[in-house]
């Protein structure tokens, strides 16, 4: 089963950089728990339930707040019903015209086909200095 939530997390990845949001919640178990790194601006929302919790705080906001947003996943690795994806973020601050580009890892746990688990760890002193929080 490993090898399909690899693929599956790559189709979420896809699906995000083409705006193909039903792809992205199909992907998610009905009663997923999301949570954003600590400090990461939307983080105030942790756990998020559910994909409409999550389209709603999570990417309606990376629409607003950045220009050009895109994750560019760099390597996945295979921990059976766990797969995490390192990469890069980069776009640029809506509200600063300041650019990101930091270092990302997602933890996505998956049962039955679908992520149940999402984690996020980034370098949120990058995040903030393009928010201009810092």
């Amino acid at each position: 089963m490993s090898a399909e939530n690899v693929a599956a997390v790559k189709g979420i990845y896809q699906a995000v950089a083409t705006g193909d949001a039903p792809a992205v919640l199909a992907a998610l178990n009905p009663d997923i728990e999301w949570n954003e790194a600590e400090n990461f601006p939307y983080a105030d929302g942790n756990p998020y339930h559910g994909p409409d919790a999550v389209m709603n705080g999570v990417f309606a906001r990376l629409g607003s707040d950045w220009d050009g947003f895109a994750v560019e996943p760099r390597e996945f690795l295979d921990a059976g019903d766990t797969v995490v994806m390192t990469g890069r973020y980069t776009g640029t601050c809506k509200a600063t015209g300041r650019p990101m580009n930091p270092w990302v890892a997602h933890f996505w746990t998956f049962e039955d086909g679908k992520a149940v688990q999402f984690q996020q760890l980034v370098d949120t002193l990058a995040v903030a200095r393009a928010v201009g929080s810092v």
